[in-house]
């Protein structure tokens, strides 16, 4: 027998050798959830390990995320009052505005991209402006831009829109050019599915919907070809970043992506995967870190250069071993 395939398999310093996919702490982002208050550090029961913190204990887990070494942080805001419009998203008082400036004063290197969105602002919980039951799409622009813009001010390294509403990448990078922000980069979340894997996210963020849901926005969880048309409106209209959002349920997605377009990649590993992969392990039915660096392994394998998960910390200190 002339090829054996086991030769390349027969330690693990072989394999290593010869493995196709890696994954680096560089690759790694992690959410983070920031809320109005004081001595804050909430629990969230649906994502064990991942809290919510105001933002004089932001300190505690700034700490862990700068000596982890990976590529940077993900930042929504939770704010205590909330109005139709969402207002809170825009004030440079606003709950994530502030805390971005915390970080810039205390870890002027760490990366931080800010999510826009108005869901965790507006007393309705949608992503945009509502009339008669309706999401606006074009009356959304206008605030979208205005956020982006205020966390640029407070020293956001890059802005990534989450609210899939049409045509707002070119929106906010003609007001980002506008106000001096011309190298600040647009991280799109392009293919963003109408998921039910968001469940915990909306728990950690008091983002849920009051009324319907969001798949008259969001994308058909069915449609693969759609998420290409997505992906290349975004990239035409100058975003710097495309995603694909989930990431284990739509592999296929991200690899007809990557193999599509030069732009670079993010998939977002998202909070229902994180949930049930700790509730399996608690339990005892899987080894938490080797499904984790599975799944970290798979979402790379399918085509991804950047993650965004919730394990991002536990990653990195396991690649650290």
């Amino acid at each position: 027998m002339k090829n054996r395939m086991r030769r390349l398999r027969s330690s693990e310093t072989m394999r290593s050798l010869v493995r196709e996919t890696s994954v680096s702490r560089k690759d790694l982002i992690y959410p983070i959830f920031v809320i109005d208050g004081e001595n804050i550090k909430n629990p969230i029961a649906s994502m064990p390990g991942i809290y919510q913190y105001s933002i004089d204990r932001l300190k505690e887990e700034l700490e862990r995320i700068d000596q982890s070494k990976i590529a940077g942080i993900l930042i929504f805001g939770i704010p205590t009052k909330k109005d139709e419009v969402g207002s809170g998203a825009y004030d440079e008082n606003g709950i994530t505005q502030r805390a971005i400036r915390f970080i810039k004063e205390n870890y002027k290197d760490m990366l931080v991209i800010a999510d826009v969105c108005l869901c965790e602002y507006t007393s309705h919980g949608h992503c945009g402006l509502i009339c008669d039951g309706h999401i606006l799409n074009d009356e959304t622009l206008p605030l979208l831009a205005k956020m982006s813009v205020s966390l640029a001010e407070a020293g956001a390294d890059i802005i990534a829109p989450s609210d899939m509403m049409d045509g707002r990448i070119s929106y906010i990078r003609e007001a980002l050019d506008e106000n001096g922000f011309i190298n600040i980069p647009i991280m799109a979340y392009s293919a963003k599915y109408a998921s039910a894997y968001y469940g915990p996210f909306r728990d950690a963020a008091h983002s849920a919907p009051q009324f319907g849901d969001r798949k008259s926005y969001q994308m058909d969880i069915a449609n693969l070809k759609e998420a290409i048309r997505e992906v290349e409106e975004d990239i035409e209209e100058g975003a710097d970043f495309v995603m694909v959002k989930p990431a284990l349920a739509y592999l296929d997605v991200i690899r007809e992506v990557a193999n599509r377009i030069n732009h670079p990649l993010v998939a977002y590993n998202v909070s229902g995967e994180y949930a049930m992969v700790k509730a399996a392990a608690a339990n005892g039915w899987m080894d938490e870190k080797r499904i984790v660096m599975e799944n970290m392994i798979a979402i790379k394998r399918a085509g991804a250069k950047i993650i965004i998960t919730y394990h991002a910390l536990d990653v990195a200190e396991w690649l650290a071993e």
